[in-house]
């Protein structure tokens, strides 16, 4: 009975894709505008579409040559291949999907906002949720089928089978993990060298207007709105969601095979109720949807919170229930003390929420001090800005930390007589799970608040290059503002989850070596651990470096073409000539698939390399990567947004407004935050989830090398 409703999870996701074909349709049968603003939509479809290929075109490759691997391993096979191939692709095509409404929903939004910010709210949100849902949709549905074709399909009396087919599943989320990785890094790459060189060159030294068609640069900071922060945004999302479903059904299978539940009942349970959460968070997304409306002049953020709230609140009586009705079947435990376990992950997701939109948001007093930084200097902007990235990891942080003590306590209540050999650790580790899944449960409205941002940028871009009235332009930077701080927000629950998600997957990779390999301890008295700690710890300064860098030396290609046609072009300024956007977006586009290879293939190739050498060493290698890892995320993704919107709160008039010196102190500061709240700080999320999935999934390799040696 409990195995044939797990088949709730395919069709909640057949529903989720259903109603994203509605709402993309819903969204492409709105007016365009005129044909102006139409011609400049096509020129970033076609900048972006151009993108994705080239990127996908060097991802089918990365893919196929580790897919081979995988296929020719021995412990591994082709069935793992396939499932790894199956999360990729999926990934690649949730992006693009929400990627192809986005670059069309932009001119629509734009011409809604010569009406009222209402429609162009409805417009923007509509293609938001269909990124989000796409997301959320297309990752259940290859997952669940997967767990239903290998895992809960067979004899679930046989957990040590179970486990054997749980690893092949494992390569989905290897494959979902990669793709994000390139994808989030790729297009962050891309739209940080645009946007750096569209500021530096144009609102600094030519001291013309952010999206002034005169700008050369204008086009692929456009394009890279949607290439980074819808497509990689959405395989980023794609990735933590899909590890969040699995962490929990991994650590199960995990601990049902080494024997650590007493009955089947509950060992059946503990597998399939992950996809049933979230199955059921598709659901109140889409009725999450119902509850964004707003009115002239009424609060965007409120609108959009609504939505957000409505939906966490049924999704947590759903879970309720689910976890009520698994404690009237047993007479082993108690699963209602797991509804505890997933209650701490969503609330702790919910707060981290707010205080990032404390940090970020130009409602509060970080980014206002940061504004007030700016009438002394640039330098005094970037000094208040790393400080303020820098407070923002402490709350976060404890409140993880409360959540993964919570969640574990409420674990250990669940089962009380649990055979507990492995460090008496196994049932409360099962609960930590259980809190990411719950944190990101409502991950499609979650994505929709965010992806609808990107959208209301670019619409106030077209707003500008087609020279509609001021009042317009307004609406749309009045929906980009919130975009900025919603955007935040949910970087703080992917990096939040990915941190419960990394600790469970690397319990299960603990345990499945102890399991394996006589002796198998991780201890700090054993220099192999520490160093792999140290070297952990390493891996994201190192990969932030790489991405900083790849961003650096793109935004300084874009940088010199951009003066280059100011200085040779004649008649830019004056409006005579059009600038040659094309040879701008060919930089992006070159620079981001050349500069991506580096770092994401380091996240694939020393975690296999350090496990091939020794377990254990890597077992301490995730361990410093995934706390420094998520400690870099909070502090560069919340230092970015807060000196983003530094920079428009002074725009909105502040500290003398646009075109003063404070002005351009806070452009420098927001110059200095894209590459950290758009490129390398999302990726480490992904970054820490990649390389403790790639070990647990190479752990049967790690195991056959160790019993040769």
């Amino acid at each position: 009975m409990t195995t044939a409703v797990a088949w709730m999870a395919p069709i909640c996701a057949l529903v989720g894709i259903l109603v994203a074909v509605n709402l993309g349709r819903s969204v492409l049968k709105a007016d365009p505008g005129s044909e102006k603003m139409n011609s400049i939509s096509i020129k970033i479809q076609q900048g972006a579409q151009a993108f994705l290929m080239s990127e996908y075109k060097l991802l089918i490759i990365f893919m196929a040559v580790v897919a081979i691997i995988m296929a020719i391993v021995p412990v591994l096979g082709p069935l793992m291949a396939l499932a790894f191939v199956t999360g990729g692709v999926l990934s690649a095509a949730a992006g693009y999907v929400g990627m192809y409404v986005a670059t069309r929903a932009n001119t629509r939004t734009a011409h809604a906002a010569e009406e009222s910010v209402a429609k162009a709210l409805n417009i923007s949100f509509k293609s938001g949720l269909t990124m989000g849902l796409c997301v959320a949709s297309f990752a259940l549905m290859g997952l669940s089928l997967w767990l239903l074709l290998l895992v809960f399909g067979i004899d679930l009396s046989l957990p040590e089978l179970i486990h054997e087919r749980i690893d092949i599943v494992e390569g989905f989320a290897t494959g979902a993990s990669a793709v994000a990785l390139f994808a989030r890094v790729g297009g962050g790459i891309y739209t940080k060298a645009a946007d750096v060189g569209a500021d530096l060159v144009g609102k600094v030294e030519a001291g013309i207007p952010e999206d002034d068609p005169r700008n050369p640069a204008t086009i692929a900071d456009n394009v890279g709105d949607n290439v980074g922060d819808v497509a990689g945004m959405g395989a980023d999302l794609f990735e933590s969601y899909t590890g969040s479903i699995l962490a929990p059904t991994i650590l199960a299978a995990t601990f049902g095979a080494l024997g650590y539940f007493n009955g089947q009942i509950d060992f059946v349970w503990a597998l399939v109720t992950p996809v049933i959460i979230a199955a059921c968070g598709i659901i109140t997304s889409i009725i999450g949807l119902f509850a964004v409306r707003t009115k002239e002049g009424g609060e965007l953020h409120k609108a959009l919170n609504r939505g957000t709230y409505l939906a966490a609140g049924i999704e947590i009586v759903i879970i309720f229930v689910i976890f009520y009705i698994w404690n009237t079947q047993t007479f082993d435990c108690q699963p209602l003390f797991l509804f505890g376990s997933v209650i701490c992950g969503l609330v702790a997701g919910l707060a981290i929420g707010k205080i990032t939109e404390y940090f970020c948001s130009d409602a509060y007093k970080p980014v206002h001090k940061i504004a007030e930084s700016a009438e002394t200097g640039a330098a005094t902007v970037i000094i208040e800005g790393i400080g303020t990235g820098m407070l923002s990891t402490i709350a976060p942080i404890i409140l993880v930390s409360l959540a993964i003590i919570g969640a574990f306590t409420f674990g250990n209540m669940a089962f009380p007589n649990a055979n507990v050999e492995f460090g008496g650790i196994a049932a409360g580790l099962f609960g930590v799970g259980l809190a990411a899944t719950g944190m990101l449960s409502n991950t499609a409205i979650t994505i929709g608040v965010d992806a609808y941002g990107p959208v209301a940028d670019n619409a106030g871009g077209i707003a500008e290059m087609a020279g509609l009235p001021e009042e317009v332009r307004d609406r749309t930077d009045a929906l980009d503002a919130v975009g900025n701080t919603t955007a935040a927000i949910a970087k703080g629950f992917a990096i939040s989850s990915a941190g419960l998600a990394a600790i469970s997957l690397f319990v299960s990779f603990q345990a499945t070596m102890h399991a394996q390999i006589p002796g198998f301890e991780l201890t700090l008295t054993d220099p192999l651990i520490v160093a792999g700690i140290f070297i952990g710890a390493m891996m994201p300064f190192m990969f932030a470096a790489l991405t900083m860098g790849a961003v650096s030396r793109a935004a300084h290609a874009m940088v010199e073409e951009v003066r280059r046609q100011f200085r040779e072009i004649p008649g830019i300024m004056e409006y005579e000539n059009e600038p040659e956007y094309d040879k701008c977006v060919a930089i992006s586009t070159n620079s981001a698939l050349r500069e991506m290879m580096l770092p994401g293939i380091l996240a694939v190739v020393v975690p296999i390399i350090i496990g091939c050498l020794n377990p254990a060493m890597l077992g301490g290698f995730l361990a410093g990567a995934v706390a420094t890892g998520m400690l870099m995320a909070i502090f560069m993704s919340n230092a970015g947004g807060a000196w983003d919107n530094a920079k428009k709160y002074i725009e909105k008039g502040a500290h003398g407004g646009k075109g003063s010196d404070a002005h351009k102190a806070a452009v420098v500061g927001d110059t200095v935050g894209d590459p950290f709240k758009d490129t390398s700080g999302p990726s480490m999320n992904i970054l820490i989830n990649l390389m403790t999935i790639i070990s647990l999934t190479f752990s049967p390799l790690f195991i056959m090398i160790q019993t040769m040696l």
